[in-house]
């Protein structure tokens, strides 16, 4: 007999919240808030580490403590990202580009307050996404094939030019640098070698975090620290008071600005339900959203507060998608959810389509420990932060030596091969060169990452079917695909919507070909808000030829 929902859900907070059980969770919180601090050192590392420990610990006690371990990891990776400019996890690169300016121009407290603020709202909305919708939105994960994948990155790729701003056009080279550096090495589908030039070493490509840090940590310390006097100052001109972290203040500020909190949420919780996607697309996609989004686009990259709330309450609500995924279907979302699933198998715990149904009490037990593991992850987040803003104090030259050894340690570990230190500097004094000239650093990230992704998938599309058409008559590829083409029009709508006559357009053409490819949909609620989409573009078309197609004046 199937028990009622919340006598299951009473069970399973009646399993999660015993004293034994909390102090598990915060012991993995730390661990996790640890592991993603440290750059190099990966969420998916600190899970594989800690799930000895769990072996004979009972399901609920062990994959509770996995659950601090996650949430805590994507939480860690916005110090570093904050306080020195280096993203501790992939996932936190977005975070980098206005926390960094915040805490040079006086403000890590407050950065680091919206930060933690943003990862817990963002992870508490997953959670609830989470407990309620679990089946149905793993069903629409279900739905997307490798088409609506390239399709999806391809849209993703179009936030280079939004990246780049007033700089489009090195902003652009710089994101086909990026997708050269990632098509290093062998075909991860056909194992054939590009772009070796005859170097055997090569033929792995080069390591993600490498690149990553490289580009970001080794690049930036050597600019900070090219004189003498630069590299005695501390990091942070601040006074004393700005080292405190001003909780109040932050909660206001995320909540200041509650369409961005949560647009940025639903993006991150979305992204996270599609198998292989997770938190490097999703904090770079609620970025770019933000941006656009903002009636001051023109403040981002300087450190504006919507950028920081953006990427964190995107970064953590990945989690609960990604969790959706996994349990309902077996399916992991990204590197670390994949460690996760392997977790859940060591508890003998096998998701599946019928795991949910079968065992409600453990499967919502899960969801309870992820539900607060983000207040344990906010308690700790909240005691610790004030020791993390010291950091920025400390003389630059003093800190850029033990931030380079604790990188080139964290890239070591990675594959254990000299190969990958090497790189970190070669990237470094690339990612240099490239400040100096004028060229933006961010849109080679997203080429790196998003290249392999998109590269995949087409082969993948390519091997299954010849036909190119399917890359517009599937609906969700017709949807990302229609979104991509006004991404690249939003940078020239931003720029004359109030002095050329198309920008009047924009708006009313998107709503209507956002439509077409929901009405495509399977199933009858997303038919019936396609044909409200649409009806919505035809009222919007009659009411601009009733007023006229005319510039506002003020």
């Amino acid at each position: 007999m199937e028990l009622p929902f919340f006598e299951i859900l009473g069970s399973a907070f009646g399993n999660v919240l015993t004293p034994y059980n909390l102090m598990l969770i915060a012991v993995g919180v730390l661990a996790g808030l640890i592991a993603g601090s440290i750059p190099g050192f990966t969420i998916a590392m600190a899970v594989i580490l800690t799930l000895p420990f769990t072996f004979l610990m009972p399901p609920v006690e062990g994959l509770s403590m996995m659950m601090g371990v996650f949430v805590g990891g994507l939480a860690g990776g916005l110090i570093p990202g904050i306080l020195v400019g280096i993203p501790g996890t992939p996932s936190s690169v977005a975070t980098t580009f206005d926390g960094f300016p915040m805490a040079r121009a006086g403000k890590p407290g407050l950065a680091l307050g919206i930060g933690i603020w943003s990862c817990f709202f963002g992870g508490i909305f997953s959670a609830v996404i989470l407990a309620i919708f679990a089946p149905a939105l793993a069903r629409v994960g279900l739905e997307f094939g490798p088409w609506d994948y390239f399709a999806l990155v391809i849209f993703a790729l179009t936030i280079t030019a939004s990246l780049a701003g007033e700089q489009l056009v090195k902003g652009l080279i710089a994101g086909c640098i990026g997708l050269l550096i990632a098509a290093i090495g062998e075909d991860s589908l056909n194992g054939v070698t590009r772009l070796t030039f005859g170097f055997d070493i090569l033929d792995q490509g080069f390591s993600f975090l490498a690149v990553l840090i490289g580009l970001f940590a080794f690049s930036q310390l050597m600019g900070d620290i090219r004189d003498t006097d630069s590299a005695r100052r501390p990091m942070a001109l601040a006074d004393p008071s700005a080292a405190r972290v001003p909780h109040i203040e932050s909660i206001r500020t995320i909540f200041g600005d509650v369409g961005n909190l949560l647009r940025s949420s639903v993006i991150g919780t979305l992204v996270g339900v599609l198998p292989a996607a997770g938190g490097s697309i999703a904090n770079i996609l609620a970025y770019d959203q933000a941006k656009k989004a903002s009636r001051t686009p023109e403040r981002f990259g300087k450190g504006a507060p919507e950028g920081v709330v953006a990427a964190e309450s995107a970064n953590n609500a990945t989690a609960g998608g990604a969790l959706i995924t996994m349990m309902a279907l077996g399916i992991p979302g990204d590197v670390i959810t994949a460690v996760m699933l392997g977790a859940l198998l060591a508890h003998n715990v096998a998701p599946s389509p019928s795991f949910i149904p079968n065992q409600p009490v453990l499967a919502y037990s899960i969801i309870v420990a992820f539900f607060v593991a983000n207040f344990i992850m906010l308690a700790v987040q909240i005691f610790s932060l004030r020791i993390f803003t010291v950091v920025t104090k400390i003389p630059l030259y003093a800190l850029a030596s033990v931030i380079l050894i604790y990188c080139a340690i964290g890239v070591f570990n990675l594959n254990n091969v000299t190969f990958d230190i090497w790189a970190l500097f070669a990237f470094g004094v690339l990612g240099y060169i490239m400040k100096v000239l004028g060229f933006p650093i961010a849109p080679i990230i997203l080429g790196v990452v998003l290249g392999p992704i998109a590269e995949a998938n087409l082969v993948r599309a390519v091997s299954v079917s010849s036909d190119p058409t399917l890359f517009i008559t599937r609906p969700w590829s017709l949807f990302f695909l229609i979104l991509a083409g006004f991404s690249v029009l939003f940078v020239w709508y931003q720029a004359q919507r109030r002095t050329h006559r198309w920008t009047l357009a924009y708006p009313i053409a998107l709503v209507i070909a956002i439509s077409l490819p929901i009405l495509m949909m399977p199933g009858t609620v997303r038919p019936v808000i396609g044909a409200a989409l649409l009806l919505l573009g035809a009222f919007l078309l009659w009411r601009r030829w009733r007023i006229g197609w005319v510039l506002p004046t003020d």
